[in-house]
């Protein structure tokens, strides 16, 4: 049996007194760099794994951050999340911080499952997703102490930490990309209204009708819920309208690629008898060759990490709220209507 590497035997390896090891170890500022880098290299060779219990409750800290997704279904196999997560776990890891995710519908229940990692003490910090129109996760953490940063804009009028995707320029612009190639019905199908991404995103494509002198059409416009089956309803709609659309804009990939997919069911060339794009470009939307506003989503999920990282460790933010702007992706679902 190998015996249990710990910090006399680093210290009896090293030279070092236990304090210095101990120290060094778990990163205090009044260790030298050329002692940190000895007392690391010779714990990495001995195997030595330090008791994560012992040091949690030295630094008061669980070296862990929480997510909690809002899902009613199994939103793993949405490639939106499944970017999102690796981006914040690679991110984490690179602290040696641990990523406790929970899934929780979005109902009165869910402020329970925040209150359970806050009061429980669960984390050091809380990443918010997808935030909400008077979002009551927000209000609630406002009033904690917890760090926390959101991938999210709020309508409460109160500033907090957030990254977001400029939606409404990114709609704007792919609305006005279709209307330079000639198109006059253009339907929308949305993120569901609650979103604040959602209110933004059709508030760009309104922009660009308007802008233009295009009347906005309500019946154009379907609510969709960011899923395939929400796509394929907001296709069966918009295409069964006695006046159909000859370009359709979806609020995410998923929900375009079932539009594509049902167009072809029904006899339509995808590019042609109808043009398609979405908003996200994640897998597999460049197989589909869909056009499509580019937000990089895995790196949106390292940059909130290193965010709530400073907030955890107190230090300032350089920018405490990010607002990026999409890349306009032209592929071949887009193309001139065949009629006005």
């Amino acid at each position: 049996m190998t015996p249990q590497v710990t910090l006399k035997t680093i210290s009896k390896f090293t030279g070092f007194s236990v304090t210095q090891v101990s120290r060094a170890l778990t990163g205090y500022s009044d260790v030298s760099e050329e002692t940190r880098e000895k007392i690391l290299a010779a714990a990495k060779e001995l195997g030595y794994y330090p008791n994560s219990t012992a040091r949690q409750l030295q630094k008061q800290r669980t070296d862990t951050v929480g997510l909690i997704l809002p899902t009613h279904g199994p939103r793993f196999s949405d490639p939106y999340f499944s970017e999102l997560i690796a981006g914040i776990g690679d991110e984490l890891t690179s602290y040696g911080i641990d990523l406790l995710i929970s899934t929780q519908a979005p109902n009165p229940d869910e402020i329970s499952a925040y209150r359970r990692m806050v009061e429980g003490k669960r984390v050091d910090g809380l990443i918010v997703v997808r935030t909400r129109n008077q979002d009551e996760r927000i209000k609630y953490l406002l009033g904690t102490s917890l760090p926390f940063v959101a991938f999210g804009r709020s309508d409460l009028g109160v500033d907090f930490n957030y990254i977001d995707e400029d939606g409404e320029a990114g709609i704007n612009q792919l609305t006005e990309y279709l209307i330079n190639l000639g198109h006059r019905k253009i339907g929308f199908i949305s993120a569901p209204l609650n979103l604040m991404f959602a209110n933004y995103r059709l508030q760009g494509y309104r922009n660009a009708l308007i802008k233009n002198n295009i009347p906005l059409k309500q019946e154009y416009i379907f609510e969709g819920d960011l899923t395939r089956k929400g796509g394929g309803k907001g296709a069966k709609w918009l295409l069964g309208l006695s006046e159909r659309p000859t370009a359709i804009i979806a609020s995410n990939d998923l929900m375009a690629l079932s539009v594509i997919s049902y167009a072809q069911e029904i006899g339509l060339s995808i590019g042609k008898d109808l043009s398609v794009a979405g908003f996200d470009d994640v897998p597999p939307s460049d197989i589909f060759s869909l056009t499509t506003l580019r937000q990089p989503i895995y790196n949106i999920g390292r940059l909130l990490c290193s965010m709530l990282f400073k907030l955890i460790n107190k230090e300032d933010l350089d920018e405490p709220q990010i607002l990026l702007k999409p890349d306009l992706i032209i592929r071949n679902s887009t193309g001139k209507p065949l009629t006005q």
